[in-house]
């Protein structure tokens, strides 16, 4: 209920992705969506506009996240062991991310497979985030690390 869809949004695999009530999604982001795992978004969450999340490692979403614009997450990545061919063509890895209620992600940031975000996290605009990041922590730069935290 009360889902609102700016225009140019694409859904791809729409079975395999859970919205809850109150969300906003801005103008041209993309949702990913794969034939496994799930991609799942909180009730209250908003999203802005330009934002790209692949969610075939599966992707938790929690509830009242800001997600600002052009932010991006990934939950696979190629195998780079296989020096026999192409990373192009190596095979997947997957590696879900979760994202904490309550918590920000600023403008540009990229969460990358395998991460998990907790609860009241702030990660700042730019931020590439490549490991778990504990509660109420604020986050900074590539890669992001703790600048403070909230509590």
């Amino acid at each position: 209920q009360n889902v609102v869809f700016e225009a140019g949004i694409l859904v791809f695999h729409p079975e395999n992705i859970e919205i809850g009530n109150d969300v906003y999604i801005g103008h041209y982001a993309i949702l990913k969506g794969y034939y496994t795992n799930k991609m799942v978004i909180g009730d209250g969450t908003w999203i802005g506009q330009q934002c790209f999340f692949h969610s075939a490692g599966g992707l938790i979403i929690g509830r009242h996240v800001g997600i600002g614009p052009g932010v991006k997450i990934v939950t696979s990545s190629h195998n780079l062991d296989e020096l026999d061919k192409p990373i192009l063509h190596s095979s997947l890895r997957f590696a879900p991310v979760v994202i904490g209620d309550n918590s920000d992600l600023g403008v540009g940031a990229v969460i990358l497979p395998g991460v998990q975000i907790g609860q009241g996290v702030q990660v700042g605009a730019g931020a590439v985030v490549v490991s778990d990041v504990e509660d109420y922590a604020v986050v900074v730069g590539v890669p992001a690390k703790v600048m403070r935290m909230r509590k």
